[in-house]
């Protein structure tokens, strides 16, 4: 399946981006450049939630790097365009693009029409030079770890360093990684949270599961941007809520 995903993002004639109507959009530059970052950065965040666990020598604890913790750079993002998905919400920083893959009721279903294609994304969005993204993917929680249970909690896909070799891959450097409570009508749902680097691109990412399912919220920037726009992608990675 990350083959698969690899080939459409790598295409060098992309489907063309789908504009919400709720969301005012910035014309965005065509270059080469910007759709060689984005495909790449989108691929990274998506291959998180398709590969097997890891091996255990990928690093878990936080390792010595200019990154500060989640606590000290978080933003304000009520001012911000919320995106309402299929069982969840996030909010979009300031003029970044909707490019989420429109719904095609008639791609993917066979002779009988009983079986739709799954979208890639189930949100992506992109600054107007295309160089930072945020993306959310859903996944059924036995696609991340075999089970025959229906996980309920993220908590269910391990702790949070168990978890790490699920939604870290290999080679990163992790900077940071916390346990985040968020109170509901019935109770209190957990999200983990992760941020790290991998060929010179920063990340960062948030995942919680509900009713079997794995919501995972990530945004990504080159490394020299992530000292000015941290803060803003960090937050919209964490505003992710699930419904």
């Amino acid at each position: 399946m990350a083959t698969a995903t690899l080939a459409f993002l790598s295409s060098p004639h992309p489907p063309k981006p789908h504009q919400n109507s709720n969301k005012p959009s910035i014309p965005s530059s065509n270059s080469s450049r910007r759709q060689l970052f984005f495909s790449t950065a989108s691929l990274t965040l998506l291959s998180l939630t398709l590969q097997f666990p890891i091996p255990q020598s990928s690093s878990y604890a936080a390792q010595t790097s200019p990154s500060k913790s989640i606590l000290s750079g978080i933003a304000n993002t009520k001012s911000w365009f919320q995106f309402f998905g299929s069982g969840f919400a996030i909010r979009v920083p300031p003029e970044f693009e909707d490019m989420t893959e429109p719904d095609d009721y008639n791609a993917g279903l066979d002779l009988y029409g009983d079986k739709a294609k799954t979208k890639t994304y189930a949100a992506r969005f992109s600054s107007p030079d295309g160089s930072e993204v945020v993306t959310v993917v859903i996944r059924p929680s036995n696609q991340l770890k075999i089970t025959f249970l229906e996980a309920k909690d993220i908590t269910d896909m391990g702790s949070l360093k168990e978890a790490a070799k699920l939604f870290v891959p290999g080679g990163s450097t992790l900077y940071s990684a916390r346990t985040i409570k968020i109170k509901e009508d019935e109770g209190f749902r957990t999200y983990y949270f992760y941020e790290f680097g991998r060929d010179e691109v920063h990340f960062a990412l948030v995942a919680t599961v509900n009713s079997g399912k794995v919501f995972i919220s990530g945004s990504a920037a080159p490394e020299s941007k992530w000292e000015d726009d941290g803060v803003k992608l960090r937050s919209a990675a964490i505003s992710l809520t699930v419904l």
